[in-house]
Order: C-alpha cells, then structure tokens, then sequence
C-alpha cells in the first residue's frame, strides 16, 4: 500500500518517502488525509494543550 506525506518545504503531498524527513508530515494512508497534514497536527496540539490544561487544573 502506499502511503503519502505531506512536504513542508514546497506544501505539496508527495507519494511514498523518498524525501528528506526533516521536511516531511506522515505517513498518512491517503493523498487527501495528507494534504490536510498541518489541520491535523494543529488539531492533535490543541487537544493535547487542552488534555495537559485540565490535568494542572486537578492539581490545584
């Protein structure tokens, strides 16, 4: 199967791993999935901020 990621550098999705990881997101099972890499990780970072907020706040 292939996968997909997603290239920060050039914004483009990119069909299997041939790149340098320092620029790429992934791997992701679809081009579609891929192309919306950075929602994804924007979306994962606020639920993760939001997991940690309300674990300090049982603390207090």
């Amino acid at each position: 199967m292939a996968k997909y990621y997603y290239d920060t550098k050039n914004g483009r999705v990119v069909k299997g791993g041939l790149m340098s990881w320092w620029n790429k997101m992934g791997p992701y099972k679809t081009a579609e999935e891929a192309s919306r890499a950075l929602e994804i990780a924007q979306n994962r970072t606020t639920a993760w901020d939001e997991a940690d907020q309300e674990y300090k706040d049982e603390d207090e």
